[in-house]
């Protein structure tokens, strides 16, 4: 039995883990839709979730598990006075002039109609921009702090792909770490499914972002995949973002292990100052995360490029998605933008702009995987060695 020492520093563990999502919980707005402006933006929204389906609007879906996936969709109103890397909610009825908010909720019976509409969506939009963008949100979110925070970072970084939003069963509340722990793995094989959609639906491709907890869904829906040998669903995933992942390194390493191939580019965010990740630390009996950026030897080792923000702006447990200068640099079409995403940049190129990236901006640091670093190193060795004569064997 636990000592009350011991539960009191629990308590305060978890306390500071969740400090930015204390006080009351933000709601959708759905109960009451706003009407768009010019001033506002507007961000139309695929929804798959393991969470139980409410037969009310708000919340549309409820803090607990579902055996089946769940669809929907629904269109995010940004309001005109945003501040970029914020999330403006309120925990009553929004106001669509300052808060973020969620209007004209459509839920589909099946996997095909869901399936259909995105396809649709699609086609809508010109071939530079039929890709798709899976959201996968952290720990202690309800519905609407998940798919808000999504909401902000693609509207934050300008991306341009057809938005899914994949929500799974967090608790929402200061004590329901396990229970979310738990949550995740339950989620994993609702994730594969939306991956399998989203790759065989008419995209040029998918790209994955995982935060906090929700990479260690990521990453067991890829090991789902791999394990059931889906390699043509794998093959279309154009690249994985890990943003600060509370996953353990040794139970990584074993998920690397069971998937042949990792998605290409795949990068991982982050942060020796994140405090959040350092308590998930000590609620895990003292073993790191692969989100404190202790193990980057051991992820450059398995192909895997690292970000480390631990001085951009405060390197705290989300600064992937409030830091400005992460927005600067990677949503404006910088050159760290093109090494996430661009897996066709000459090895030569891609190391290069590496250097000028970390010369230019001393508190980012951009670890490459050990493979390009060898090739690039090898590639260094020959071109400093003469030119034979003619007729030299």
């Amino acid at each position: 039995m636990q000592n009350p020492a011991g539960r009191f520093v629990l308590v305060i563990s978890l306390a500071l883990l969740v400090q930015s999502c204390a006080g009351p919980r933000a709601v959708t707005g759905l109960a009451s839709p706003v009407q768009i402006s010019n001033e506002m933006s507007a961000i139309p929204f695929l929804v798959a979730t393991t969470r139980t389906r409410f037969p009310t609007t708000e919340p549309p879906y409820s803090r607990d598990r579902s055996p089946t996936l769940s669809f929907s969709q629904l269109t995010v109103v940004v309001p005109a006075t945003h501040r970029p890397g914020v999330v403006e909610t309120s925990s009553t009825s929004p106001d669509p002039k300052r808060h973020f908010s969620a209007r004209d909720l459509v839920r589909f019976e099946n996997r095909a109609s869901f399936a259909g509409r995105l396809n649709g969506m699609l086609a809508k939009r010109p071939p530079s921009e039929r890709e798709v963008f899976i959201f996968v949100h952290g720990y202690n979110n309800n519905f609407a702090e998940g798919l808000f925070r999504n909401a902000q970072v693609v509207h934050d970084y300008h991306i341009s792909s057809v938005p899914v939003h994949f929500s799974w069963a967090s608790a929402g509340s200061i004590g329901g770490y396990l229970f979310d722990r738990d949550s995740a793995l339950q989620a994993r094989d609702g994730l594969a499914e939306t991956i399998e959609i989203a790759a065989r639906s008419n995209a040029t491709g998918v790209f994955i972002v995982g935060h906090s907890m929700g990479a260690y869904v990521v990453m067991e829906a890829l090991r789902t995949l791999a394990l059931q040998g889906k390699a043509e669903v794998t093959s279309r995933i154009r690249g994985v973002l890990l943003a600060a992942p509370d996953i353990d390194p040794d139970v990584f390493s074993s998920q690397v292990r069971d998937i042949p191939q990792l998605p290409h580019p795949f990068t991982i965010v982050v942060s020796r100052r994140d405090r959040a990740l350092s308590v998930s630390r000590r609620i895990a009996g003292g073993r790191p995360r692969v989100g404190s950026g202790f193990e980057i030897p051991l992820l450059q080792k398995k192909n895997i490029q690292v970000i480390d923000i631990s001085g951009v702006d405060g390197g705290g447990h989300s600064g992937f998605a409030t830091s400005e200068t992460l927005m600067k640099l990677l949503g404006s079409g910088h050159l760290l933008r093109r090494l996430i995403v661009n897996e066709d940049m000459p090895v030569e190129d891609k190391a290069e702009e590496a250097r000028q990236i970390i010369f230019n901006n001393a508190f980012l640091v951009l670890h490459l995987p050990l493979t390009i670093l060898k090739r690039s190193a090898s590639q260094q060795s020959v071109s400093r060695q003469p030119a034979p004569e003619i007729g030299a064997m």
